[in-house]
């Protein structure tokens, strides 16, 4: 997969969204914090977030499952 392709629409990688949610949480954790600034950055994680959400689906759509003979199929959810 192209490293094109790994990026989401603003140009972040997955790892680098969970990075940043990651550094939400930790600033979140500030019990100093304002109030103002907690929720800028609960709206900036449901953003990160939601941009995480959209490569992930973008991933599982492109998984591919390696049948008995060699040959690649779409992978079946159900199974």
């Amino acid at each position: 997969m192209a490293n094109t392709e790994k990026e989401n629409e603003k140009g972040k990688s997955l790892e680098e969204n969970f990075q940043e949610l990651e550094e939400i949480l930790q600033k979140m954790d500030d019990r100093e914090l304002p109030l103002e600034e907690s929720f800028f950055l609960y709206q900036r994680g449901i953003h990160v977030l939601q941009d995480a959400n959209k490569s992930i689906d973008r991933v599982e759509k492109e998984v591919l499952k390696l049948n008995g003979d060699g040959s690649l199929s779409p992978l079946d959810s159900a199974e």
